[in-house]
């Protein structure tokens, strides 16, 4: 058993697909994000998608950061990773505009002030004005703030998206067939509508990296920020502190810079592509849970994938890696490894999409392809290893 099995969490999910597998489907079975038919509206060529997440255990990292430094600006992160996990999954449907979020904060009083909620609604309220600067127009609508100390050891923060958009503007992942080229995006680095660097690290993941790179102090200082019923071997092994600094090539990094990144949304980036290259866009999938392997749930069944040109992963992933000892095998499953945002799209129309990435500061090649396959698989290449799932 893992490290991230032995500490209750499961990268494919599989107990939480077994209880909703007689769910509907929605209208398209390989969307990324569940379509149904326009209720909303009452109007056949329209869709409804409604869809939530948030920012997961990544919340208890700003939670340890804004304890040991006071910073209150942590919070605005957190906010971020919340309104992108969603946002950024509604993308690979098309949609990109006119979208209602509605916030789901949960928190522990004693330990959470109000000052920490005003840090998280202001974040998200500057979050929704930089979007607007780029066409993507999304409402706050408020939502829920519980205070449930009894569920909830620290704070949870998690949101919905909601959005009626046009049929004939949905990417429904069907048209990816053997022959496609998968252009990857990277989440690292630095875009024109960043203030500072981005590790890449987004919002899955975050409680291998926690207790991978983390010292055992944390545990002992703030025991409030694990499951008190996990084994002493897997909480907080680390050698870091949050305010470590580590070397990656010229630059210097901060530990905690690193794992608390806001989790960055393509939406500028796809914008452009879907007013301008729409056809060019066969399929999209969001790295999100699962990793690099996220693909597998949404690509069609007759196809296999290969990724052989993937991004070299950034320092942050290695640093999770060297700390937790994990293989290559369960780091490609758990998290991203630099390569976030796949487009699945024709040869011929690869470049075009690049060069509008890179315009927007975002590193972008071609990852892989698509197979004909009487099975469905996903192979992945490194530079020292070949992964079949």
């Amino acid at each position: 058993m893992s490290l991230y099995q032995k500490r209750g969490v499961s990268a494919q999910k599989e107990e939480v697909h077994a209880a909703t597998q007689h769910l509907s489907k929605g209208l398209y079975e390989k969307a990324f994000c569940k379509l149904f038919p326009d209720y909303l509206g009452h109007d056949k060529d329209w869709v409804n998608v409604m869809h939530a997440d948030g920012a997961g255990t990544k919340s208890i990292l700003a939670y340890l950061y804004w304890k040991d430094s006071g910073d209150l600006s942590v919070w605005k992160k957190t906010a971020q990773d919340a309104i992108v996990m969603n946002l950024d999954d509604l993308l690979c449907v098309g949609i990109y505009d006119n979208i209602l979020f509605s916030s789901t904060i949960d928190r522990n009083k004693h330990l959470i002030p109000g000052e920490v909620l005003k840090s998280i609604i202001d974040g998200s309220c500057e979050f929704f004005e930089r979007m607007n600067d780029y066409g993507i127009h999304i409402q706050f609508m408020g939502g829920e703030t519980a205070d449930v100390g009894d569920v909830t050891r620290t704070i949870a923060v998690n949101g919905t998206m909601t959005a009626r958009w046009p049929l004939k503007k949905i990417i429904t992942n069907e048209k990816i067939s053997a022959g496609n080229v998968i252009v990857g995006l990277a989440g690292f680095g630095q875009a024109t509508y960043e203030d500072a660097y981005n590790s890449g690290i987004a919002s899955n993941g975050l409680t291998s990296a926690r207790h991978d790179m983390l010292q055992k102090t944390y545990g002992a200082r703030f025991p409030e920020s694990f499951d008190t019923a996990l084994e002493e071997e897997v909480v907080y092994i680390g050698p870091y502190e949050l305010s470590d600094t580590v070397p990656d090539g010229d630059e210097k990094r901060i530990i905690c810079d690193l794992l608390l990144s806001p989790t960055r949304t393509f939406a500028p980036v796809m914008k452009e592509l879907f007013e301008n290259h729409f056809d060019a866009i066969n399929g999209l999938v969001h790295c999100s849970g699962g990793g690099q392997t996220k693909c597998l749930k949404f690509i069609p069944d007759n196809v296999r994938i290969i990724k052989d040109n993937l991004f070299e992963p950034p320092i942050v992933f290695k640093l999770i890696q060297e700390a937790g000892k994990a293989d290559d095998k369960e780091m490609y499953q758990v998290f991203n490894m630099g390569t976030r945002m796949e487009i699945y799209t024709n040869e011929k129309d690869a470049d075009k999409l690049i060069a509008i990435a890179k315009d927007f500061g975002i590193d972008a090649q071609v990852i892989g392809r698509v197979e004909e396959s009487e099975k469905k698989e996903l192979e992945i290449k490194t530079a020292t290893t070949k992964l079949i799932y």
